[in-house]
C-alpha cells in the first residue's frame, strides 16, 4: 500500500486518509474516491489529497477484518458487518466466554496491521454482549498476514460461548448447637439466587448436624433427587482434608479431588466427586452475594465445562477479589454496562396510496413476488429485529402478501394524511428496549440485507454516528437508521415529508455509508420507474 499526498488527477480509486470539507463537499476519511468524487473535488479547487492507494497483495481493511473475525468465530458467536476496518464478535447465548488466549497472542504478533482484542476468558456474557473486536489498523493488510491470521484462528474454536445449561442442585447445610435457623435460611436464599442467575435451580435442601456421619447420611439420602451438583455448606469452615465436610463426603463414597484455591475470598473451597457428579464444599464467603471463588467453579459447572484441580490452581491471576486499602473494591460499586451490540429494529412503511402509480405498487409482482414481499425479505436477511410493517391502504392485501414472515403489523388509519403519520405509527409499535430503528420504504426491493447490516455496523451514537444514511455518488438515499434519541422528534413531524427535517436539523450526527450501487436511490413511484426497477431485481 502506498500512502501520502497525491495529485487529485491520480486520486480515482484511492482511499482518503483525511476528510475533505470545502464548498458544501464533505468527504470523510476512508472514502474510496470515484471519478465523480474526483471531478467534484477538482471543481472545488482541491489539487491534492492525503490518500492510500492499494497495491497487489493488499486486502482492504473491511475484507481483512471480516476474514479474520469469521475464522475466529466459534459456537454461539455472531459476527457484525465490518466497518472502518473493524469487525465485532457478539455472544448469542447466556454463558461463559471461552477465549484461547495463547492463539490471540499469536495473531497479535503476526503484524502490527492486524489486532484482535477480547474480553477476559470465562467472563459471564449475555446475548448481544461484545466478545471481541478485530481491527485492521491501516487501510489494508497484506494478504500473507491475513492468511496467517486466518490459519491461526481456524485451528480450533478461538472465541466461543459455553451456554449455561439448567442443573439440578442439592444444598446440604450443617448446623452447630445454638445456630439460628434464620442464618441457614439466608444462606439458602443466596445460593438459590446464584443458581437461578445461571439458569439452574436448588431442587432440594437438607440440614443436618456438623458431623461426619450425619453429612454422609444426608448426601446418600439426597441421591434420590438425582442431583447434578451437590453443595455442602458447613457450619464451620473446612480447614483440613480430614475435617467434617470432606470426611462426610468420603464416608458417603465420594472422593476428594482438591482442597483450597488461589482465589480470595474463596480459599477454603473443596472439590469432590461422587458417582461421577461434582460435590462442592462451600467456603464461608459463599453466603455473601459478592463474587468469590465459588462463583468461578459454579459458573463452569453450569456451563458444562469440566473443572479439574489444575483448573482451580490456575485461577490465581485475577483471583484477588478481596478488598484491600490501596485498591477500592470494584464489586462494591455498580459495574459499568458491558459493551453489547445495539438492538436495531426495522420499520417498513407499506401504507401509501401509490397515487402516481395508478394502483397499489406494493402488491405489483416483480419476478413473481409482490414488491412489498421482496422488500421485507431483504430486511429479514439483516440483523434488524423486530420488524414492524405499517399498513394503511390495502391493509388486508399487504398482510396476505407477507403471510408466514417474521414481521408484526401496526395499522395507520390516518395514512392519507402523509408519510409522517406512518412513521409515528411505526415508532409507537417498537419495543422500549431498542437502541435505534431502520426506516425502510416498502418500494425498495433492490436494497439488500448486507447493505442494512453495513449501516448497523456503522451505528455508534457515542462516536457521532447516530443517523446513518446510505449514499451513492454523493446522493443520499434510503433506508435510514435513526438512534432512539430522535424518535420523539420524528414523531412530532407532520405532513408528507417523513423524517427529512430531523436529518437536516442534526446533520452533524449524520454519517453517510457509500453504497455499492444505486439501489439505495431506487423507487417505483411511476410505471416507468417500476419498469426500470424491475430490471435490477434478480429472480
Amino acid at each position: 500500500m502506498r500512502f501520502g499526498r497525491i495529485s487529485i488527477r491520480e486520486a480515482e480509486g484511492a482511499v482518503l486518509a483525511h476528510g475533505v470539507t470545502k464548498d458544501g463537499l464533505a468527504f470523510k476519511k476512508g472514502r474510496k474516491l470515484s471519478a465523480a468524487d474526483v471531478a467534484a473535488l477538482t471543481k472545488a479547487g482541491i489539487t491534492t489529497v492525503m490518500a492510500a492507494r492499494f497495491e497487489q497483495g493488499d486486502v482492504p481493511e473491511d475484507v481483512a477484518a471480516h476474514r479474520v473475525a469469521e475464522a475466529a468465530r466459534g459456537p454461539n458467536v455472531e459476527l457484525s458487518a465490518a466497518f472502518t476496518g473493524r469487525a465485532n464478535l457478539y455472544a448469542t447465548a447466556h454463558g461463559l466466554a471461552l477465549i484461547d488466549a495463547p492463539r490471540i497472542d499469536v495473531i497479535n504478533n503476526i503484524d502490527e496491521s492486524l489486532t484482535i482484542a477480547t474480553i477476559a476468558p470465562f467472563d459471564v456474557v449475555e446475548p448481544r454482549s461484545m466478545l471481541a473486536t478485530v481491527k485492521v489498523i491501516p487501510f489494508a493488510a497484506h494478504e500473507s498476514d491475513v492468511e496467517e491470521a486466518v490459519a491461526a484462528a481456524a485451528l480450533a474454536p478461538l472465541i466461543q460461548v459455553a451456554p449455561f445449561a439448567p442443573k439440578r442442585i442439592v444444598l446440604i447445610s450443617t448446623m452447630l448447637p445454638g445456630m439460628k435457623p434464620s442464618l441457614l435460611d439466608k444462606n439458602a436464599s443466596v445460593i438459590s439466587a446464584r443458581a437461578a442467575a445461571l439458569g439452574s435451580e436448588v431442587i432440594y435442601e437438607a440440614r443436618c448436624a456438623h458431623d461426619e456421619q450425619e453429612i454422609a447420611k444426608a448426601i446418600r439420602e439426597s441421591a434420590a433427587h438425582r442431583p447434578e451438583i451437590t453443595l455442602v455448606f458447613g457450619a464451620s469452615a473446612t480447614t483440613d482434608r480430614l475435617d467434617a465436610v470432606p470426611a462426610g463426603i468420603v464416608a458417603a463414597g465420594g472422593e476428594i479431588e482438591h482442597f483450597g484455591m488461589p482465589v480470595d475470598p474463596g480459599n477454603l473451597l473443596l472439590l469432590a466427586r461422587l458417582n461421577g457428579e461434582p460435590i462442592i464444599g462451600l467456603p464461608g464467603c459463599a453466603r455473601s452475594p459478592k463474587v468469590n471463588g465459588f462463583d468461578f467453579v459454579l459458573q463452569r459447572l453450569c456451563a458444562e465445562i469440566p473443572i479439574t484441580p489444575r483448573d482451580i490452581m490456575g485461577m490465581g491471576v485475577g483471583g484477588l477479589l478481596k478488598e484491600i486499602p490501596t485498591r477500592p473494591q470494584p464489586r462494591d460499586a455498580t459495574p459499568a454496562a458491558a459493551p453489547r451490540a445495539a438492538k436495531i429494529a426495522a420499520i417498513v412503511l407499506a401504507a401509501g396510496k401509490s397515487s402516481r402509480m395508478g394502483s397499489n405498487k406494493l402488491l405489483m409482482p416483480i419476478k413473481g413476488k409482490p414488491m412489498i414481499a421482496r422488500t421485507v425479505d431483504a430486511v429479514l436477511e439483516s440483523s434488524a429485529h423486530p420488524i414492524v410493517c405499517v399498513t394503511g391502504n390495502a391493509k388486508a392485501e399487504v398482510e396476505k402478501a407477507l403471510a408466514d414472515r417474521d414481521v408484526s403489523f401496526t395499522h395507520n388509519a390516518h395514512f392519507a394524511e402523509g408519510l409522517s403519520t406512518s412513521l409515528r405509527a411505526g415508532l409507537a409499535a417498537l419495543p422500549q428496549d431498542v437502541d435505534g430503528a431502520i426506516v425502510c420504504l416498502g418500494d425498495m426491493p433492490a436494497v439488500t440485507g448486507a447493505s442494512i447490516n453495513q449501516m448497523i455496523a456503522a451505528f455508534n451514537p457515542a462516536e457521532g454516528r447516530a443517523i446513518i444514511v446510505p449514499a451513492y455518488q454523493g446522493k443520499r438515499g434510503n433506508p435510514v437508521l435513526f438512534a432512539r434519541t430522535y424518535f420523539a422528534e420524528i414523531a412530532a413531524v407532520h405532513g408528507d415529508v417523513g423524517a427529512k427535517p430531523v436529518i437536516a436539523e442534526h446533520d452533524d450526527e449524520v454519517y453517510e455509508i457509500e453504497a455499492a450501487d444505486a439501489s439505495v436511490l431506487a423507487d417505483a413511484d411511476t410505471p416507468a420507474a417500476f419498469a426500470a426497477l424491475e430490471t435490477q431485481i434478480k429472480p
